[in-house]
């Protein structure tokens, strides 16, 4: 072999080291972006229009399928746990005769990881009496405990109590 293809070669192994250590240094670089990012707050947030909506069609079992499988309902006007959809839909066959419209006074919002979240804090209802057709406001503490199954973002906890001193 001549001085020049050796040196010709070399030249041909360095470049091709360094073409695979960049290489690996850029895999290593991206090796974590492939997992799942955190939802926005504002994304968390926008899960309560889409459960207010479904309250809107007036029908309990819409509403229900926002909840999980094994999703607990601590309800503001009932003093039994709800703990499968058959509780569920039946609390909001009955809370959905006074034609609930909710409103979010103050919200805290915890991003806990792709796949959780939980929004808390105070809202209102305005509620329509069937019979007379007057109108009250309810306000009430909340907690909302989301998680993606699936896919789509489910509660798995929601806590309702009016104010105490309300």
């Amino acid at each position: 072999m001549t001085r020049r293809s050796m040196t010709k070669r070399a030249a041909i192994v360095t470049a091709t080291a360094i073409v695979a250590v960049g290489t690996v240094g850029t895999v290593a670089a991206t090796a974590g972006t492939d997992a799942p990012k955190k939802p926005t707050k504002k994304a968390i947030a926008g899960l309560f229009n889409t459960w207010n909506a479904a309250l809107q069609t007036g029908d309990s079992k819409k509403v229900a399928d926002l909840y999980a499988k094994d999703a607990v309902l601590l309800p503001t006007v009932s003093n039994k746990v709800r703990t499968d959809r058959a509780g569920i839909v039946d609390y909001f066959q009955h809370f959905l005769e006074n034609k609930p419209v909710g409103k979010k006074v103050q919200t805290i919002i915890n991003v806990l990881d792709s796949d959780s979240a939980v929004d808390t804090g105070v809202y209102e209802f305005t509620l329509t009496d069937p019979d007379t057709g007057a109108k009250r406001v309810v306000e009430a503490r909340y907690t909302y405990e989301y998680e993606k199954q699936g896919g789509q973002w489910k509660i798995v906890n929601h806590h309702s109590s009016a104010m105490p001193e309300g």
